[in-house]
């Protein structure tokens, strides 16, 4: 009887939902042509915004609490379906194009429900282009809309209808099935990433509380379903997971306000970064925006009335500044409105002005009621914030006393820096090699014009678990930042990198990846611009030297040493098979052909698609908490490649 009535609801709220709601501002323009225009890329992340543009449509009917089920599936042969319980895409003809509604949305860019606001209070969906650049970009699409008790399909090509929209049976609900093959003409990547997508549409179910997503990949046998009662809260505690907490429990603050619905949820850790996500009717807004500058600035006025009030800090002492508030937070929030103004298709930051001013006032409302009604973790936080202020001022006076010495200064260069003599930072690269020994190597092999060899004694620090103040001692890590040239944290200033090409180099072994690892750490902490920038590489030594008579063959793999072996083999000459374990097992002239040589090298670009999946695994990695560590090591040790021991 339940379902009987909430049917009923649903069909009174599609009848609401007609053609008309649907406007067109312009038609379909030129995206195949630029697809990079629409969806950021045309490689795996561009792949990924296909599943998201659709995703995000039944997302938008779950904020208007109509859907509260939605099913993303992988076929065996790259099939997306996404499919939801919603009110069903309006079919009927649209009073200006004259074509049925639903070809209307799926064919003409800048046409959607959600200009009017008539049809959708809040939506992730701004620019009404997601849906028909996903038909566009696909080799072949096909929508299926259930609603007034009939079924209606359209299937498309290349974004054109095969014929016009037709009526295919009887439903006995409402919602709506779009499915599409992404098109290998414009995609240099075809493949899926299950892990990725995971946990996009994991957070799409934090940030709508009680919304049902499952998530279903028949090529591998993977399933996820995700459905949160306790919405960002739980969000926040599972980035947490790994962390040695300050206060319990997330402290958790919500209201409305001029149509602006506020969320946000914020718990401390012992660590040394700030990890807030931002996020704006469910898209995760990765360059911030007017909403995360009014959080920001409602936690750290609140902290600091808290501290005077409370005699923290006493009259005379200098306020925390934001640094100081945010060491070690980690923090969800979220915003829902009905007029979000994004910054580009992508959408990586909210504009609106009047958020900031509402979000500032509903946050610290709520951060100063729970602090004066849990004075026992409103302890625990000040304590936290002011050990941060005065690790940040020994790190200044730090930071003031090697630059003093010349140890950060640009203009004095490392010692053991072996410097390039091109000075156009575009065509300059410096290898970040481990051991003198490999260093020397390098050293002797590379091309002086345009290669700077930098080399590095021992393990750098793991600055996963080191203050500011302990990081800037670290002799390595002093000499790394000096040859950059950039700074790090809140001063980094890309246009200093002095080499656009930051090359990792170490051995193949254990003790290489672990070096390695410490590396990637750092620079995700206190210089992730570069990684977001496309400046840092990882470089690819060779695993063996394959002899066979006067042939030498430089292998990588142990597949590809086995493919070359059966080869060589088969031929009867002599075979010699060389294990490379350190780079300075090389000589000058092998490392410069097979590492350092532009025209036989292999680099790998580092990049950071999910910043909150990035932040989790290094917590996990390099943190102070064993069992999760033993834990991913555990699970992965089947996937692992080259490794020695």
């Amino acid at each position: 009887m339940a379902q009987e009535e909430q049917n009923k609801e649903k069909e009174a709220q599609a009848a609401k939902y007609s053609a008309a709601d649907i406007q067109v501002l312009e038609g379909l323009e030129a995206v195949r042509k630029r697809p990079g225009m629409y969806i950021g890329s045309t490689d795996q992340r561009g792949l990924h915004h296909l599943v998201y543009e659709i995703a995000y449509n039944s997302v938008d009917e779950a904020m208007s609490g109509i859907c509260d089920r939605i099913t993303i599936s992988i076929s065996e042969d790259n099939v997306v379906t996404i499919e939801d319980n919603g009110r069903g895409i309006p079919v009927e003809v649209h009073p200006t194009t004259n074509v049925s509604a639903l070809q209307t949305v799926m064919t003409v860019l800048h046409a959607g429900g959600k200009f009017g606001g008539k049809a959708y209070s809040v939506s992730g969906g701004l620019h009404g282009v997601g849906a028909s650049v996903v038909n566009a970009l696909s080799e072949w699409m096909k929508v299926t809309v259930r609603r007034g008790g009939k079924r209606y399909e359209q299937e498309y090509r290349r974004g054109v209808p095969v014929a016009p929209v037709k009526e295919a049976g009887k439903a006995d609900d409402t919602g709506t099935t779009t499915s599409f093959l992404a098109d290998k003409e414009v995609f240099t990547e075809m493949e899926y990433d299950f892990d990725t997508l995971a946990e996009r549409i994991r957070e799409m179910a934090y940030l709508n509380r009680g919304l049902e997503i499952s998530f279903i990949d028949h090529r591998h046998n993977e399933e996820q379903t995700c459905y949160f009662e306790g919405g960002i809260t739980g969000f926040v505690r599972r980035l947490n997971r790994n962390k040695t907490l300050v206060h319990p429990h997330p402290i958790y603050m919500t209201r409305a306000a001029n149509r602006i619905i506020v969320e946000a949820a914020i718990q401390y850790n012992n660590g040394y970064t700030d990890n807030t996500l931002a996020f704006a009717n469910c898209v995760n807004t990765i360059d911030g925006g007017t909403h995360l500058t009014g959080f920001r600035s409602a936690l750290t006025r609140v902290l600091n009335d808290y501290a005077h009030k409370n005699k923290f800090l006493k009259d005379d002492d200098p306020n925390l500044v934001g640094d100081d508030v945010r060491e070690g937070l980690t923090a969800v929030v979220s915003v829902k409105l009905s007029d979000p103004q994004f910054e580009g298709q992508t959408k990586g930051k909210l504009g609106n002005i009047e958020v900031k001013a509402i979000v500032e006032s509903i946050v610290g409302d709520g951060l100063s009621l729970y602090l004066e009604e849990h004075p026992d973790d409103a302890k625990k936080i000040l304590d936290k914030c002011i050990t941060a202020s005065k690790a940040r001022e020994a790190a200044r006076k730090a930071r003031d006393l090697v630059i003093r010495k010349g140890a950060l200064d640009t203009g004095t260069l490392p010692g053991k820096l072996a410097d390039c003599s091109e000075k156009d930072p575009s065509l300059c690269e410096l290898y970040l090699v481990e051991g003198d020994s490999a260093g020397g190597s390098a050293k002797q092999g590379r091309n002086r014009r345009f290669q700077a060899i930098l080399p590095l004694r021992g393990k750098i620090l793991n600055v996963e678990k080191a203050s500011p103040d302990k990081m800037l001692a670290h002799e390595e890590i002093r000499a790394l930042i000096t040859a950059m040239g950039t700074s790090i944290d809140t001063e980094f200033d890309l246009s200093k990198l002095r080499y656009h090409r930051i090359v990792l180099m170490t051995d193949a072994d254990v003790d290489g990846a672990h070096i390695r690892t410490l590396l990637l750490t750092f620079f995700f902490r206190h210089m992730v611009e570069l990684i977001n920038s496309g400046h840092l590489y990882i470089a690819q030594p060779p695993l063996y030297r394959i002899k066979a008579g006067k042939e030498e063959h430089w292998v990588y793999s142990d597949a590809e040493k086995d493919s070359v072996l059966s080869r060589v083999k088969g031929s009867g000459r002599k075979t010699e098979v060389q294990r490379y374990k350190g780079l300075g097992e090389m000589s000058a002239e092998q490392l410069w052909e097979t590492t350092m040589n532009p025209t036989t090298r292999t680099l790998l670009q580092v990049s950071v698609e999910d910043a909150a999946h990035a932040d989790n695994i290094f917590s996990m990695l390099m943190g102070d908490e064993v069992l999760p560590r033993k834990n991913f090591i555990q699970a992965h040790a089947t996937s692992v490649k080259n490794l020695d021991i």
